[in-house]
């Protein structure tokens, strides 16, 4: 039981910080295109990043992902056989 729930977590971690990669571009203006900016920075750097919204719609949908996928796991259509056989490996 504890090696199920560790990897649940580990898996749901992966697919958390995968998402994290996908949900970062989303909203940030840089400093050009907002037409200001502090002398001396770069002017692509963000004004505003939105961390806090980003990582909640970023937990959002990761555990939406997650669910789907232990969905499918627990539905036997995603499986190591079945896997295998979709690449062409031998199991």
């Amino acid at each position: 039981m504890v090696y199920a729930v560790s990897t649940a977590f580990a898996i749901y971690f992966v697919i958390w910080w995968t998402t994290l990669f996908l949900t970062l571009p989303f909203g940030v203006r840089s400093q050009h295109e907002e037409g200001g900016g502090a002398p001396g920075t770069d002017p692509g750097a963000p004004v505003a990043t939105l961390m806090g919204k980003k990582l909640f719609w970023n937990t959002v949908l990761s555990a939406i992902i997650f669910a789907i996928a232990m969905f499918a796991y627990y539905q036997g259509w995603l499986s190591v056989e079945r896997l295998s056989k979709l690449m062409g490996m031998p199991f």
